[in-house]
């Protein structure tokens, strides 16, 4: 018996606008830390490469340089304010909802490949109304290694039950497209989300700007049988 296509989507950015509540989070660290906060606007892009990353270029955009020591203290911090404000402000995008609809229709098993930690984007979706809808939720620690790695797709994927062959991996950073790129995965990549580089000079397969344009990329990059 085949798999199934399978469709894998980052959260943060591409399938739910999640900047208010992590950039909220941010400014309670730099707060605290006698720093001063940083405009949402600006720092959406700093989102991307999970909670981590997000301190350190924080930070660093406040003036601050870190310790290890003191970012991985920060960090606890972090994942403590914020895993009791998941979803204050965050909203999924529109169109989510009907193009998750089409891909199952289609017969696609449904995935997250996220770099927020499991336990929260298993939360978040679950208040966002769509976590039942995906085999697989993984997050930065689910696996020993997260995106650009290819492996946390692939690893994904392989939860999920779905076809590699037939996978498609959709995101709207860097590190979503370099790690599909490195899994031989093709990468629609939405130009709403979190990145400091526009995402079609990233070397996306499909790039769009409206979920009501997913299905159609989807459907121009997976092959319809398996081989």
């Amino acid at each position: 018996m085949s798999l199934p296509p399978i469709a894998v989507f980052d959260l943060d950015g591409t399938l739910a606008e999640t900047a208010g509540d992590l950039i909220g989070t941010l400014n309670v660290l730099l707060v605290r830390e006698g720093l001063p906060e940083l405009p949402l606007e600006e720092a959406r892009d700093l989102i991307g490469a999970g909670a981590k990353a997000l301190i350190r270029r924080g930070f660093e955009a406040a003036g601050k340089t870190l310790s290890p020591g003191r970012h991985e203290e920060l960090f606890l911090a972090f994942l403590d304010h914020y895993g009791a404000h998941l979803c204050d402000k965050s909203h999924l995008y529109p169109g989510v909802v009907e193009a998750l609809d089409r891909l199952e229709a289609d017969g696609f098993r449904l995935a997250v490949c996220t770099n927020k930690v499991e336990l929260h984007a298993v939360q978040l979706l679950d208040l966002l109304g769509i976590g039942a809808r995906f085999a697989a939720i993984c997050g930065r620690e689910t696996f020993p290694f997260f995106k650009p790695d290819p492996r946390h797709i692939l690893h994904t994927i392989e939860r999920a039950g779905g076809d590699p062959a037939r996978a498609v991996m959709v995101g709207d950073s860097r590190a979503d497209i370099d790690a599909a790129k490195a899994a031989g995965i093709p990468v629609v990549a939405v130009d709403f989300g979190y990145t400091d580089t526009p995402v079609a000079e990233l070397g996306p397969d499909r790039v769009i700007g409206d979920y009501a344009e997913l299905v159609g990329a989807v459907e121009a990059l997976v092959p319809r049988k398996a081989a």
